[in-house]
């Protein structure tokens, strides 16, 4: 089997034009011929290629308004024909080979992204003639090479120079491959779409299938454990700072724990506007504090649970600066740092340590990219709406006689949303932007609520008129009395247990305060 197929023949028939005016000129001076079709011929035309319209070679109109335009036996005959096998059948009804497909397709979701977008509207933007280019071309890879992506033309042009106008069978194997990746994507799409929809064009969150592409971005030298294989895989379509978005600087390639746990300190961080520092250990907070600048939010941080801390991720929702970044070095060992950006100065005081993972990340918003948040059991797949509702201080319910001040009310918003972000049971001290002591992912509340203190007494932090979240209710009153007794001040919790009315005792006999958000926030 000769493995180089040479080009000689090309078919372009494309919806995204990025260069593929240069491309095809580029083709033409090589001297293979050029079909296309509809705008992409005028295109070419236009700027003086030399192109034949498929119409002419297929001796058959564009019809239907234009729905019917390569479809025809001397395109996909010519695409599918294989070489040395049905040379006979070709040469008795005049099929030309097709050696190079380039094809995209009509942009499907950008289109249904529209609001207002009709199913009249979404059904004609459902390409056919493209995709059964793009498979047609893609099974027969032996002969044929097949692009997808103009970020591919170069590569291939090259290679067309490197070998005489020849491609290998490597890369129309790959090309292959991402050509059928990108049909699935779009067919993925396709369905999601109206997998979610009625005929009366209503909407339903949940469709009957859902269909997910997810690109690998890295092969990890194991996974959560030694004797585990790994792989990261990333959304493309997701357009917020995330790890996959981010932007490595230096250190080790990220392992699998890394990537978790820097997602859990980045999604926690990014609840805060005011300069804010997150260290996570075990996909948990360990330290959590904001401040009117970053290093005083790292120290404050670190004061939680510096013995937790060794050895942890640190996310900011600053650009990490020269002096938090002297102090980090200093103070701490870090596998990762991750900052919407890096001042030139703190990147080369990392660099002392080079194997600290620093990464970039860009500007943090709470934004819907991940639309669902994804938990794959055995045998199945849960889906849920993504945790991002967030409680302002007038959804608060005060329910104790004494009510809490406004500096309070900031310090228990805060205090809650670090404690969103911790695994059930979530015990969460905090005392002006900082948490006091964190506990987390117990099966009884009281021992969260009892690891918590034990992790402030040993970082020698005062619980004295600290605020105290619950990320869900208190079942009975001795939790309340518990606080009291470490010098709890201030509660907040959701509210909605049926002993509601004891705990709202327990806190007026202590004279404490306490706030319902009505909403719950479990984490597992």
């Amino acid at each position: 089997m000769n493995k180089k197929r040479e080009i000689k023949r090309a078919l372009i028939s494309v919806s995204d034009k990025t260069g593929v005016v240069d491309f095809a000129s580029k083709l033409a001076n090589l001297g293979i011929e050029i079909l296309s079709t509809g705008g992409t011929y005028r295109l070419l035309e236009s700027n003086n290629i030399s192109v034949n319209e498929v119409s002419s070679y297929t001796d058959f109109p564009e019809i239907m308004d234009g729905r019917v335009k390569t479809l025809h036996p001397k395109i996909h005959g010519g695409i599918l024909g294989r070489r040395g096998i049905d040379d006979e059948v070709m040469q008795k009804h005049s099929i030309n080979a097709i050696d190079l497909v380039i094809v995209n397709l009509y942009p499907f979701s950008e289109t249904v992204e529209d609001p207002d977008c009709l199913l009249s509207d979404a059904i004609e933007n459902i390409d056919i003639g493209g995709p059964t280019m793009i498979r047609a071309a893609a099974k027969n890879y032996l002969d044929v090479a097949v692009i997808v992506d103009h970020l591919d033309y170069d590569s291939t042009y090259k290679d067309l120079l490197v070998n005489k106008k020849s491609l290998s069978l490597e890369k129309r194997f790959n090309l292959m491959t991402k050509a059928f990746e990108h049909t699935a994507k779009y067919d993925g799409m396709i369905a999601n779409y109206f997998g979610s929809k009625n005929f009366r064009n209503e909407s339903f969150k949940f469709p009957n299938t859902i269909n997910f592409q997810f690109k690998k971005q890295l092969v990890m030298r194991y996974g959560e454990n030694p004797h585990q294989d790994s792989a990261f895989y990333i959304d493309q379509s997701h357009l917020s700072a995330s790890i996959g978005s981010s932007k490595q600087l230096q250190g080790k390639d990220l392992s699998f724990n890394n990537i978790a746990d820097a997602d859990a300190a980045l999604q926690c961080v990014k609840q805060f506007t005011t300069p804010s520092c997150v260290i996570v250990k075990h996909a948990n907070p360990c330290g959590v504090a904001s401040a009117k600048n970053l290093i005083d939010a790292y120290k404050r941080a670190f004061e939680t649970d510096p013995e937790s801390a060794f050895g942890g991720i640190i996310a900011l929702n600053r650009e990490l600066d020269q002096e938090t970044a002297t102090l980090i070095i200093k103070q701490q060992f870090v596998e990762v740092i991750i900052a919407p950006s890096v001042a030139k100065k703190a990147r080369e005081i990392i660099s002392t340590k080079k194997n600290i993972r620093l990464l970039e990340c860009g500007e943090l918003t709470l934004s819907d990219d991940d639309v669902f948040d994804l938990k794959k059991v055995t045998g199945g797949l849960l889906i849920q709406d993504q945790d991002q509702e967030m409680v302002a201080m007038n959804q608060l319910k005060t329910v104790s006689r004494i009510a809490p001040s406004t500096d309070e009310i900031r310090d228990m918003l805060f205090t809650w949303k670090v404690a969103k972000m911790v695994k059930s049971n979530a015990i969460v001290y905090a005392r002006n932007f900082q948490t006091l002591g964190i506990g987390a992912g117990q099966m009884s509340r009281v021992n969260s609520a009892r690891i918590a203190a034990l992790k402030a007494d040993h970082a020698g932090l005062s619980l004295k008129n600290a605020v105290m979240a619950s990320d869900a209710f208190f079942p009975f009153r001795d939790g309340i009395d518990n606080a009291v007794k470490l010098g709890i001040n201030c509660i907040i919790q959701p509210g909605g247990s049926m002993r509601d009315n004891e705990i709202i005792e327990a806190v007026n006999d202590h004279k404490i305060k306490m706030v319902f958000t009505s909403m719950r926030h479990f984490r597992h």
